[in-house]
């Protein structure tokens, strides 16, 4: 009578390894499952980025976005470097009196 006590224990300490080792699958697979998922949403995160920053790009280089050309003409004045002067009146001479 006295095994079927230590058969009991040894039954009991199977049983709480396998929940044990249970319990640390579960654990790893959770971590593996949020290291993949943390992958895959920083990969979509990164592609997000990439389509916005092209879309932008693409909007004001091409698109509705992009300024209108403006008319040039062919022909531009060459800059002068010296200024124009203007024209002012010279003063005109006092009369002085002769004596």
């Amino acid at each position: 009578m006295a095994s079927g006590g230590k058969q009991r224990d040894t039954a009991q300490a199977r049983e709480r390894a396998r929940v044990y080792q249970a319990r640390q699958a579960f654990h790893d697979g959770v971590a593996r499952r949020r290291t993949r998922d943390n992958l895959i949403a920083g990969i979509g995160g990164g592609l997000l980025i990439l389509a916005v920053i092209g879309g932008q790009t693409a909007y004001f280089l091409a698109g509705p976005g992009a300024p209108a050309p403006s008319p040039t003409s062919s022909v531009s004045p060459a800059p002068t470097s010296t200024p124009v002067p203007t024209e002012t009146p010279a003063p005109s001479p006092t009369p002085t009196a002769t004596q």
